[in-house]
């Protein structure tokens, strides 16, 4: 099967394209690396030409709503257009568990990943929507963000976080099945209070710096309560304990 994998030199899209190729698919790795750009619709004729998936795991290097809002809307669109033209079968996205609690929580990246999902959902395409937790590869990006005033200052809610080898796994198996039409949802093993996991990432740095877990912080903008970034019960766990991951990935400070 021929499948092209949008954002597919980053974090989830290098881990995606090795599990599919070592399952025997063709794959085209599609990333500005290689000279396409679903923003700007550069490359992505001949990126899709003969692909019976489209796998979208790029990313806004902006959190900020409006330029999220840009680059989702703008890429989405010319990934559905130039995919419908192409004759792809199946339009395979990556979003986060609970994108709906985020966005109403008027969390702006969120709110920008919603219309994503609106409009893949109301393109008439078939697609799958891949909804993952937090990656444990991100705690520290979590973590750095909420630093102020020596200590980091994080929302105080539950986190049920996944290693990006599973998270990579888990839209590998998307991509391969027939299309969901809706959503599917992926989370790890272990629940931790973000304040919990935070404090791990740090003294696993040697920093000694306190962690509060703040009942007016939010995360990335958006002020949840304790479960909004907890999957359903229904979803598909993860095998990958945070413990294990954390021993064998360096904790470079």
């Amino acid at each position: 099967m021929r499948i092209t994998v949008i954002g597919g030199t980053g974090l989830i899209g290098t881990r995606v394209v090795r599990s599919l190729r070592d399952s025997g698919h063709d794959i085209v790795v599609a990333s500005r690396a290689t000279g396409v750009n679903s923003f700007t619709g550069e490359g992505l004729d001949d990126a899709l030409s003969g692909a019976e998936v489209v796998v979208d795991v790029s990313n806004s290097s902006y959190t900020d709503e409006a330029a999220a809002q840009e680059f989702f809307y703008t890429s989405t669109m010319n990934l559905l257009s130039y995919g419908e033209a192409a004759g792809v079968a199946h339009h395979v996205a990556l979003s986060v568990v609970g994108t709906d609690r985020l966005a109403r929580a008027q969390g702006g990246y969120f709110i920008a990943k919603e219309q994503q999902e609106r409009l893949i959902a109301a393109s008439g395409r078939p697609y799958s929507l891949v909804h993952a937790t937090q990656f444990f590869e991100f705690i520290r990006n979590i973590t750095d963000h909420a630093l102020r005033e020596g200590a980091a200052h994080v929302a105080d809610v539950l986190v049920q976080p996944m290693a990006a080898d599973d998270v990579a796994t888990a839209v590998s198996q998307s991509a391969l099945a027939e299309p969901r039409f809706g959503m599917i949802e992926f989370g790890g093993p272990e629940v931790f209070s973000l304040a919990e996991l935070a404090a791990l990432d740090l003294r696993a740095r040697q920093d000694e710096r306190e962690v509060v877990a703040d009942a007016l912080g939010t995360y990335f903008g958006a002020h949840l309560a304790a479960r909004d970034l907890l999957p359903e019960a229904t979803a598909t766990i993860a095998p990958t304990r945070y413990h294990d991951w954390r021993v064998r990935t360096p904790a470079v400070a």
